[in-house]
């Protein structure tokens, strides 16, 4: 990558952050503008100026045109689009700093900032076949299990303890909601056993790391301690990329998808409502119209 694009990356992964973008839309936004300037680079634009709309026209001709490196097949519509709207970012970027004017008129559907990325059952199923079978990827099922298959708010799966994994029950009991609300969550047989299989085997093998380490958290580091928000996310990245999935996809997706597919299934508004911790209907609803489309 040309040293000029390395700077440029750098300064825009610290705006992203200045005006508060979330986690999953700075670790996206980045890693598309970064594929862009390694391709400028490749075809030998080595400097920001040289850009023109034609350039990003055959940009994104050239996305729709490439192989997804992880599974067979080109890249997804939503990837495409999602590429997009990073360089729409880093333009805006480039006229609020005053280094460039980077005009991008392409006419491409543009997903609202504040939109949910929900995925397909599909994708859901590309995410858990991502999980490697080792210590690393049995904990990774087990994260899917808790952030997918229960839809726990982020903080919600981290405050887990081990009492809190009712199995004979087939129970998540989460007493650190939002707003202090406590509720318990069932669990499918798919959950359960992914739960199971961690608790009695990766857990254990990362627990004899530091064998005098009393921990009482769920999930745990390689440090034995409680994962942290970061951790998590780096790991949930690294199965979206390996699924080939847009780089937005955050915890928050798995929350949002699950809700979908509930109300998709028959699921009636008030159980999902129950089942997501939500206070009242009307923060429920929003899925309702994603559902029937």
């Amino acid at each position: 990558m040309a040293p000029e694009y390395m700077l440029l990356l750098q300064g825009f992964e610290k705006w992203l952050k200045t005006l508060e973008y979330a986690d999953s839309t700075v670790y996206a936004s980045t890693n598309y503008l970064r594929d862009f300037f390694i391709y400028l680079t490749g075809q030998g634009i080595l400097k920001v100026q040289s850009i023109n709309k034609q350039i990003i026209k055959v940009y994104y001709e050239y996305l729709q045109e490439r192989k997804n490196k992880k599974q067979s097949g080109g890249l997804s519509q939503n990837y495409i689009i999602s590429n997009i709207n990073a360089l729409r970012r880093f333009s805006k970027y480039l006229q609020i700093s005053g280094k460039q004017v980077l005009e991008i008129d392409l006419q491409v559907p543009v997903i609202q900032e504040n939109s949910r990325v929900i995925l397909t059952q599909r994708e859901i199923k590309g995410l858990y076949k991502a999980c490697d079978n080792d210590i690393l990827g049995i904990r990774d099922r087990a994260m899917l299990s808790i952030y997918y298959g229960c839809g726990l708010r982020r903080n919600e799966g981290l405050s887990l303890d081990m009492s809190d994994i009712l199995l004979k029950e087939r129970l998540v009991y989460v007493q650190k909601g939002k707003g202090y609300k406590e509720r318990y969550v069932p669990m499918s047989e798919t959950v359960k056993e992914d739960l199971q299989n961690y608790i009695c085997v990766a857990r254990e093998h990362l627990k004899s790391f530091k064998p005098d380490r009393k921990e009482t958290a769920l999930l745990l580091s390689i440090r034995v301690k409680r994962m942290h928000g970061n951790s998590i996310i780096t790991r949930l990245q690294k199965l979206v990329k390996t699924a080939g999935l847009p780089l937005e996809t955050g915890l928050h997706t798995l929350r949002h998808s699950i809700a979908t597919h509930l109300l998709q299934s028959g699921m009636s508004l008030e159980s999902v409502s129950r089942f997501l911790g939500h206070r009242s209907l009307e923060s429920t609803q929003i899925y309702t119209h994603i559902a029937n489309e």
